[in-house]
C-alpha cells in the first residue's frame, strides 16, 4: 500500500474538478447548469452535500480568468472588485448556512452594542451639563468658605452684596447674575397655581447664559420691577395660544400685580438653572426684601460671574481679599468669623463640585457606567471569538480544499474578515433600530430626557458604526490567522485536532467573561443592598402617614389647624418653617459651650410650633420640649441635638441645659436637647440642628399626622376645609414619606440601570456559553453515542459535558470575588451611613452564577444525552 501523502485523490473528485473547470469556470452558474453537473456525478457515488461543499469552494475562482498553457493546470489571475464582490457572497451564504451560530453572533453583538451606545448617551449627558452655554468656560459660581470659632462652612451660596459690587469694582467681570428659587402663588382669574419653580433674576442672565427667548428682549425681560419671562411651556397654561407679551397677573400671596416681558424656551435637560417662572431681581431686592442688596452677611443667593475673555482667575482671586475687609470687614470681626470666595468653573459644578447645588451629579457613577459599556462590548466581542473559532474543525476541509487549489492565505484571510465585519454590519443596523425603541425607556430608569430619539444623535450612530467595523476587523483577525494556517493534507485526512493553544485562549475568554459577570453580580446585590438600607433604616422620626400642607405664612393659620382637628381620621397638627427633608436653611448663632464661652458658628434652625416635636416623635434626652405652661418659650428657649452638643464640648446632653445662645434677634437658653435623627440623606452626617419657637407671622408648613384607615375621605375633608378658609389659593400638599424618600431617587434610578446592564451582561455571556456548550456537544456527538452504548446515564453524560465549563465559572469566582469586594469598598465611601459587603453576598452570586451557567450548559447537554446512539454513531 502506498504512504498517504502520495495516495492519488478518488476519481469523482478529479472528474469533477475537471468539470468545473471546463469552459473556462463560466463566469454565471445558474440552477439548471449546477443541477446538471451533479446528475453527471452522482453515478461515481457522490452526495449532494459533498457536491455542494465543492460548490462552494469553487465559487471563489469566478472571478478569475484561466489564460491556459501547454501542459499545465490554469494559472489565475483576479479582478479585484469580482474577488470582493464574491467574497461578500460567501459570506452571507456560510452565514446563512449556520443560522443558529449567526442568530447567537447576532444577537450578542446587537444587544452589546445597544447597550453601550445607550450608556455613551447617559455618559456624555451627565459630562455635557451646561455645555450648551457658549460662554460656559467663562462663567463661574462665586462659592463662599465661612470660617467661624468652631468650625469651616462651605457655602455654595454668597451675600446679596457680593455680585453687584465686584461687578463695579474689578474690570475683570464683564457682567454677574444672582439666581434664588422660590415657592410663588400666582393668579390669573380663576386660574391660580403654586409655581415651585420660581426663580428670581438679575436682567443679565440672558447675557451670561444661553437661555433663548422667543418673544421679548433679552436686553431688557427682566430688568424693571416685576417684569416675568414665562417659558413656553408655562405660558400655554395661563394664556393658552394668545399672546402672553404686555399680559398681567397676580403674584405672591399680596397678589402684587406684574407684566410678562418675554416668553423663553424650556431650559435643556442639562441646565442646572431650571425654571417655569423667571421674575426680575429687582422685584426681590427692592420690593419683597427691601435693602437685601447692601447686607454683606446676608447669604441667601446663587451668584454667577462672567468673567472677560483671558483673565486668569488665580490673579482674581488674589484682589478678592481686600475687597472683603474693604466691605466686609467690620462685620466679620463682629461676628467673629472669615468669609473667602472660592470661584468655581460652572462645567465643573454638577459633577465634580462638593457643595449644594440646585442639581449635581455623580462622577463615580460616570466612571461606572464606562466601564460597564466597556465590559458589555467586551463580553460580546469574546463570544465572537469564542464561536467563530469554536466552529474551526468545521471550516477545516473548507480551508483545506482552497489551499490545495491555490488559494493563498490573504484571501482566506480577508473572507474570514469579512465575514467577521460583515456579521457585525448586521448587528449594527439592529443594533440602532434597538437603541431607537429603547431610548424613551432609558429615559424613564434614567429620570430624564437624555435623548428625544436616534436621530438627535447622529454622531453617536457613526461612532456605533465604526465601533461595528473596528470590532469585526479587530475580532475576526485571530479566526483569521488560526484558519487560514491549517495545513490542507492535514485537514483533507480528517487528521485535523484543535490545538491547545486554541482552547486554552477560548478558556481564558470564557473565564473573564464570566468573571466581568459574576462581578456585576456582586456589585448589583451590593448597590441593592445600599439603596435597601437606607430606606428601611429607622431615621429617628416619624414619616408615615403624614400630610404636610404648603400653607406659605398664611396669617390664618392657627385657626385652619384649630379646624382640621375636627375632622375624623386626623389625630394632631404642627407648624413649622421646615420638616425633615427640606433645604438648608442655617442662622447665625453663638451659644455657650463647655468652656463657658459663646462659640460661634452658621447653624441648622428649625421654627417650629409647641406641637412641632412630639408629632415627630422626637425624643427629649435631656431637659424638656417646648410648653405652653412656660410663658418664655415662644421667645426665649431653644432645642438643640445631640450633635450640637458634641460640637459645644459637652461630655452629656444634661450639661447643656441651661446654657445661653443668641440667634437671630433672639437670647435666652437652652432648654432642651434631642436625640439625634437623620433629617437629611443618609449621604450625609448628622449635623448640629437647633430649634426655636415659631413667630407668628410665620411658618410655611402645616403637618397634619391622620390615620391609616379612609386616607381619601380625610384628604378630601381637609381639602374642603382649605378652600372655605383660602378660598384665594390652592390646596397644595404631599406625603412625609415620599417626600423624603425623594432624597433617594437618584440612588434607585441608579439601581435599575445597573441590575439592567448586568442582566444584559450576563444574558450575553450565556448566549457565548449556549454556543459553545452547543458547538462542543456536536463535536463529541460520536463519544455520546458510545458512552450511550456502553451504558451511561443520562446524569453522567450532562456532568461530562458540563463539569469543564462549570470549573471556567468557578475560576471566574475567584478572580472576580475580590476585585468585586474593592470596587464596591470605594463606591460605599460616597455614603455616610452604609451597609456591610458579608459574607452571603459573595455566596448568594456564585450559587447564582452557578446555576445560570449549568442551566445554559445542561439546554444542550440534556439534548445531547437524550439523543439516539444509533444517529449519534451514523455522525459524521
Amino acid at each position: 500500500m502506498k504512504p498517504n501523502h502520495i495516495q492519488k485523490p478518488p476519481k469523482w473528485a478529479t472528474w469533477l474538478l475537471h468539470c468545473l473547470c471546463a469552459d473556462h469556470l463560466m463566469e454565471e452558474m445558474d440552477g439548471d447548469l449546477e443541477e446538471l453537473f451533479y446528475q453527471r456525478v452522482k453515478s461515481v457515488g457522490v452526495t449532494k452535500a459533498r457536491f455542494r461543499y465543492v460548490i462552494d469552494v469553487f465559487s471563489m475562482l469566478r472571478p478569475f480568468a484561466f489564460k491556459k498553457k501547454k501542459n499545465t493546470y490554469p494559472q489565475f489571475t483576479y479582478t479585484q472588485p469580482a474577488m470582493i464582490r464574491n467574497n461578500f457572497k460567501i459570506a452571507f451564504r456560510n452565514l446563512w448556512k449556520h443560522k443558529a451560530f449567526t442568530f447567537i453572533n447576532v444577537m450578542g453583538l446587537t444587544v452589546g452594542m445597544s447597550a453601550c451606545f445607550l450608556i455613551a448617551l447617559y455618559v456624555h449627558f451627565e459630562l455635557s451639563y451646561d455645555g450648551f452655554n457658549k460662554k460656559a468656560d467663562r462663567i463661574y459660581r462665586l462659592a463662599t468658605d465661612l470660617k467661624t470659632t468652631s468650625e469651616t462652612l462651605n457655602y455654595s451660596i454668597s451675600s446679596w452684596a457680593f455680585g453687584p459690587n465686584l461687578k463695579n469694582e474689578f474690570e475683570e467681570v464683564e457682567a454677574f447674575t444672582r439666581i434664588s428659587t422660590r415657592n410663588y402663588l400666582v393668579r390669573k382669574g380663576d386660574l391660580k397655581f403654586k409655581e415651585e419653580k420660581t426663580v428670581f433674576a438679575d436682567s443679565s442672565l440672558f447675557n451670561v447664559f444661553d437661555f433663548e427667548l422667543i418673544k421679548g428682549d433679552p436686553k431688557t425681560a427682566l430688568k424693571d420691577q416685576m417684569s416675568i419671562v414665562f417659558t413656553e411651556k408655562t405660558a400655554k397654561k395661563y394664556f393658552g395660544d394668545a399672546d402672553p407679551i404686555g399680559q398681567t397677573l397676580l403674584l405672591g400671596d399680596e397678589g402684587i400685580p406684574a407684566t410678562v416681558t418675554g416668553v423663553m424656551k424650556e431650559a435643556p435637560a442639562n441646565s442646572q438653572i431650571k425654571g417655569d417662572l423667571f421674575v426680575s431681581m429687582s422685584s426681590y431686592t427692592q420690593r419683597f426684601n427691601k435693602g437685601v442688596d447692601t447686607d454683606w452677611g446676608n447669604f441667601g443667593t446663587t451668584t454667577y460671574l462672567l468673567l472677560n475673555p483671558g483673565v486668569k482667575t488665580e490673579k482674581l482671586a488674589a484682589k478678592f481679599p481686600p475687597f472683603l475687609e474693604k466691605h466686609a470687614g467690620q462685620m466679620m470681626r463682629e461676628n467673629k468669623m472669615a468669609i473667602t470666595f472660592v470661584m468655581e468653573p460652572l462645567l465643573d459644578i454638577y459633577l465634580h463640585s462638593k457643595r449644594e447645588a440646585e442639581e449635581s451629579g455623580s462622577m463615580n457613577n460616570v466612571y461606572i457606567f464606562s466601564v460597564v459599556a466597556i465590559f458589555i462590548l467586551l463580553i460580546a466581542c469574546i463570544n465572537f471569538i469564542n464561536l467563530t473559532t469554536a466552529r474551526s474543525a468545521e471550516r477545516a476541509r473548507e480551508v483545506g480544499v482552497r489551499k490545495a487549489v491555490g488559494a493563498a492565505r490573504s484571501l482566506l484571510r480577508r473572507q474570514f474578515i469579512i465575514e467577521s465585519v460583515l456579521l457585525c454590519t448586521i448587528a449594527f443596523v439592529f443594533s440602532v433600530v434597538l437603541s431607537a425603541i429603547s431610548i424613551p425607556f432609558f429615559n424613564d430608569l434614567s429620570g430624564k430626557i437624555i435623548s428625544t430619539g436616534i436621530a438627535d444623535n447622529p454622531q453617536f450612530v457613526a461612532c456605533l458604526f465604526l465601533a461595528a467595523l473596528l470590532i469585526g476587523c479587530l475580532a475576526g483577525i485571530y479566526p483569521a490567522f488560526v484558519l487560514s494556517s491549517f495545513d490542507p493534507i492535514v485537514v483533507l485526512k480528517g487528521r485535523f485536532t484543535m490545538s491547545a493553544k486554541g482552547n486554552l485562549l477560548r478558556k481564558g475568554l470564557v473565564t473573564v467573561q464570566f468573571a466581568v459577570s459574576i462581578a456585576l453580580i456582586i456589585a448589583t446585590i451590593v448597590v441593592y443592598k445600599q439603596v435597601n438600607f437606607m430606606r428601611s433604616r429607622d431615621l429617628g422620626f416619624s414619616k408615615d402617614q403624614m400630610l404636610v400642607i404648603n400653607g406659605e405664612t398664611d396669617k390664618k393659620r392657627n385657626v385652619f389647624q384649630e379646624s382640621l382637628l375636627n375632622i375624623s381620621g386626623v389625630k394632631s397638627t404642627a407648624a413649622s418653617t421646615r420638616v425633615p427633608g427640606s433645604k438648608n436653611n442655617e442662622a447665625y448663632s453663638e451659644i455657650e459651650n463647655a468652656r463657658g464661652e459663646m462659640q460661634s458658628g452658621n447653624l441648622e434652625v428649625y421654627s417650629v410650633d409647641f406641637n412641632f416635636l412630639q408629632q415627630f416623635d422626637l425624643k427629649i434626652i435631656a431637659g424638656r420640649a417646648f410648653s405652653k405652661a412656660f410663658g418664655s418659650d415662644s421667645s426665649k428657649a431653644l432645642v438643640i441635638n445631640e450633635a450640637a452638643a458634641r460640637m459645644l464640648g459637652y461630655q452629656s446632653p444634661q450639661e447643656a441645659i441651661g446654657r445661653k445662645y443668641k440667634q437671630w434677634g433672639r437670647q435666652g437658653t437652652i432648654i432642651g436637647v434631642v436625640k439625634d435623627f437623620h433629617f437629611k440623606s443618609l449621604q450625609e452626617n448628622i449635623t448640629p440642628l437647633t430649634f426655636r419657637f415659631l413667630d407668628f407671622w410665620n411658618g410655611d408648613l402645616v403637618s397634619v399626622k391622620i390615620e391609616g384607615n379612609h386616607v381619601r375621605q380625610t384628604l378630601a375633608s381637609i381639602e374642603k376645609e382649605w378652600k372655605a378658609q383660602n378660598p384665594e389659593k390652592p390646596f397644595t400638599y404631599y406625603f412625609m414619606d415620599e417626600y423624603f424618600d425623594r432624597q433617594y431617587r437618584a440612588d434607585e434610578r441608579f439601581e435599575r440601570l445597573f441590575l439592567d446592564f448586568a442582566v444584559l451582561a450576563i444574558f450575553i455571556s450565556c448566549l457565548g456559553l449556549l454556543g459553545l456548550a452547543s458547538y462542543s456537544t456536536m463535536q463529541r456527538t460520536k463519544e455520546i453515542g458510545v458512552r450511550k452504548v456502553m451504558g451511561a446515564s443520562t446524569g453522567s453524560i450532562v456532568g461530562l459535558l458540563s463539569k469543564d465549563f462549570l470549573k471556567l465559572v468557578s475560576l471566574a469566582f475567584l478572580i472576580a470575588s475580590p476585585l468585586a469586594w474593592f470596587g464596591m469598598r470605594k463606591w460605599l465611601q460616597n455614603f455616610a451611613y452604609q451597609t456591610d459587603i458579608e459574607w452571603w453576598v459573595f455566596a448568594v452570586a456564585a450559587i447564582l452564577s452557578g446555576t445560570i451557567a449549568f442551566a445554559t450548559i445542561s439546554f444542550q447537554s440534556i439534548k445531547a444525552a437524550f439523543m439516539n446512539p444509533i444517529k449519534s454513531l451514523r455522525s459524521e
